[in-house]
């Protein structure tokens, strides 16, 4: 489902982001909409302390693990068969 979003915007702005967007062959919606997608692929969704805290909890952790060349050579040779 979608949702419409209103923002206002001092009319410069409009025109440079109308100039943006002709200058790239969008409609403004578009430009707007990629515009906003970049935005939030920069910035995390989940807050910097969550992420922290699961590291440190993770690390607490002590799983027996094999060497990195012998987990490589194992798991070729499961996809050889």
């Amino acid at each position: 489902m979608s949702k419409r979003l209103q923002v206002l915007l001092p009319d410069q702005e409009m025109t440079d982001i109308q100039r943006l967007a002709r200058r790239e062959r969008l409609t403004v919606g578009e430009w707007v909409r990629r515009a906003l997608r970049e935005a939030r692929e920069k910035r995390p969704l989940n807050d910097p302390e969550t992420k922290l805290k699961a590291l440190r909890r993770g690390v607490e952790y002590a799983f027996p693990s094999a060497d990195i060349d012998q987990m490589v050579s194992e798991i070729e040779r499961g996809y050889q068969g």
